[in-house]
């Protein structure tokens, strides 16, 4: 590594880490003034509190690691400007990729580290710090509404190998909605299928309400049988517990364990369900390179020579903004993939493509 790369790895790396550590302290500042009233409420103990924000503080560093990624190079660069260095490097006959390449090694090297925690460390880290919150910093009406709000779009694999897409479940009155259930043999080859509008517990048995049963075709070639009830008391061995634990939580899987999930389920019918999943799945590939892409966006703004004594203050600024822009972007993707407006692809990686388009386009005005 020459000396000039050294130069600027350093002090993009030196910022990084300071400004993480600041964003980590923040953020331990801003929530426990927010949840103070449930500290002194609940009587937690400071080994609790302690042991909560070290559980969660890699949730944190994953999710500020592209704005504090982004301060570094800015305000790295704009330092650079602010002695004329950057005049006396594309002097001497570097073009932009050349001074720039720090920059971008440090960012594919942080992307490189975030997609790693996310599947080793974040949900782990985000299970068992919900797990602390929730059995030592909630108050207790508050956990009794979590433990009693209805469920959307439940996916549970019972008994008898039987794979259950409930649209709706209300814990209350172990009501459903929406009911799918497919059935598979020893080979995982479709059996049977149930469609239910809803169902009730009874106290003893599941009873559903509108029922069609229908099973696959025998070895001999049969058409499917189909069969059709008002009403009908299910052979579930499952009981509403059974259910409630069953509650997905996508955060607290990595992109392989979700991928699992969704390839074991891929033929419930539950499009709907599956469709949100995929955009998840994609998502959680997508987030780490939003780290490069951001860089690049604000790399050919960070490089542009103005007022010295405004440089600092304007790599803020730029920092901020893009970082907000970006957020909006993917959001507007995210709930479109999850409409069924855009593929779950295209959603995850609308951002990521347009920014490197708007990269592109600025690079190419500025340094052309």
């Amino acid at each position: 590594m020459r000396i000039i790369d050294r130069y600027i790895t350093s002090s993009i790396a030196f910022v990084f880490i300071v400004t993480t550590l600041m964003f980590s302290l923040l953020y331990i500042l801003i929530d426990s003034t927010s949840n103070l009233d449930e500290f002194i409420a609940q009587k937690v103990g400071l080994h609790i509190i302690l042991q909560y924000y070290v559980s969660y503080l890699p949730v944190v560093l994953v999710q500020t690691a592209a704005i504090t990624c982004l301060i570094s190079v800015l305000f790295c660069y704009s330092n650079l400007n602010n002695h004329n260095e950057i005049i006396a490097l594309r002097a001497s006959g570097m073009d932009f990729w050349r001074i720039s390449r720090p920059a971008i090694c440090f960012a594919i090297f942080i992307s490189g580290l975030v997609f790693f925690a996310n599947e080793k460390f974040a949900p782990v880290a985000q299970a068992h710090a919900q797990k602390i919150r929730d059995e030592h910093l909630i108050l207790e009406v508050d956990r009794e509404k979590k433990k009693t709000a209805k469920i959307n779009y439940l996916t549970y694999y019972g008994f008898k190998n039987r794979l259950y897409c409930i649209d709706m479940y209300d814990p209350n009155t172990y009501e459903m909605e929406g009911i799918t259930i497919h059935e598979y043999d020893d080979k995982l080859q479709l059996k049977e299928k149930t469609l239910a509008l809803r169902g009730k517990w009874t106290g003893i048995a599941w009873k559903f309400y509108n029922v069609h049963v229908s099973r696959d075709s025998d070895t001999e070639g049969h058409d499917p049988q189909i069969k059709v009830f008002p009403e009908k008391l299910m052979d579930i061995k499952e009981s509403p517990q059974d259910f409630l634990r069953q509650s997905l939580n996508v955060n607290s899987m990595n992109s392989s364990q979700l991928y699992e999930y969704i390839s074991r389920f891929s033929k419930s019918g539950a499009l709907r369900a599956i469709n949100n999943l995929h955009v998840d799945l994609q998502e959680k590939i997508a987030k780490p390179f939003s780290i490069i892409v951001i860089v690049l966006a604000g790399l050919p703004l960070a490089l542009m020579v103005g007022r010295r004594k405004a440089q600092t203050f304007t790599s803020l600024a730029i920092a901020i903004a893009l970082a907000f822009l970006y957020a909006i972007v993917n959001s507007v993707g995210i709930a479109l993939g999850k409409g069924g407006f855009l593929w779950p692809v295209a959603a995850a990686w609308l951002a990521p493509v347009t920014f490197t388009g708007l990269a592109i386009y600025l690079i190419k005005t500025k340094f052309t």
